[in-house]
Formats: C-alpha cells, sequence, structure tokens
C-alpha cells in the first residue's frame, strides 16, 4: 500500500507548484488519508481538502478507491467575519478487480489517471460542460 507523503501538482499557470500537505493517512477501511492545501485562504475552513479512502468490494473480489475534493468559497460578512457560502466538490471512485495481472491493473491506473488529467477533461472542468461533436 502507497506511503502517506505531500501531493505536488501544478498550479493553473502549468509552472507553479503547489502541495496538498498531507495531514492524516488512513487508518484501514473506509477511513479517508486527508490532505489539505494550506496556501488558499485565511482560516482552516477556507482551505482545500483532499480524501482518498478505500475498501474492498461485497464478495472482496476487487477494491473500491474513493477520491473526494472540496474547494470552500468563502465570503466576508458586514461585520468581517469570514462565511463558507458553497464549495467546489469533485469525486472519483474506481473499483479495481484483484483477478488481474499487476501490469494490467498499472496500465489502467496509468492511464485512467492521465484521462482524468488531459487538457480536455480539464477544459470540461473549467467550463463546466462535456465535449460536443
Amino acid at each position: 500500500m502507497p506511503t502517506l507523503a505531500n501531493i505536488t501538482v501544478k498550479k493553473a499557470d502549468g509552472t507553479t507548484d503547489v502541495a496538498y500537505t498531507a495531514l492524516a493517512g488512513s487508518s484501514g477501511d473506509n477511513s479517508p488519508a486527508i490532505f489539505r492545501n494550506d496556501t488558499v485562504g485565511a482560516t482552516l475552513a477556507e482551505r482545500p481538502t483532499l480524501l482518498i479512502s478505500s475498501k474492498s468490494n461485497g464478495p472482496k473480489t476487487g477494491r473500491r478507491v474513493s477520491v473526494d475534493y472540496s474547494w470552500p468559497i468563502a465570503e466576508t460578512d458586514p461585520a468581517g467575519r469570514k462565511k463558507i457560502v458553497g464549495r467546489m466538490t469533485g469525486s472519483f471512485s474506481a473499483l479495481i478487480p484483484q483477478n488481474q495481472s499487476v501490469e494490467t491493473i498499472n496500465e489502467q491506473a496509468s492511464q485512467l489517471s492521465n484521462l482524468i488529467g488531459s487538457a480536455l477533461v480539464k477544459a470540461c472542468l473549467k467550463e463546466g460542460y462535456a465535449p460536443r461533436g
């Protein structure tokens, strides 16, 4: 199983790195590992978080990995207090059958991850629309 570590990704400019700090590792099935972007917002409530959890499927023939992302939207009220008024959320779940070769699982994971990070999928997320023909 992977070892807990900070995750560094590129910002929208394509050159600047941003780190999601590893706050807590998973303690087992259904317990998420928790990461936070500490470069956003002045308070903890304003900071984006990433949760990664896993568990076996019902017949224990596969492992489901779930990823949940949340970026709070904060506003300052007339009294100067920060309020969370919404959030951008994203989730992803994949079932990885365990009756296949390690090489096949590696290829599936790589291709799916790369598709999610592709320019087309990023454009869909930025614009809020699926590709049209």
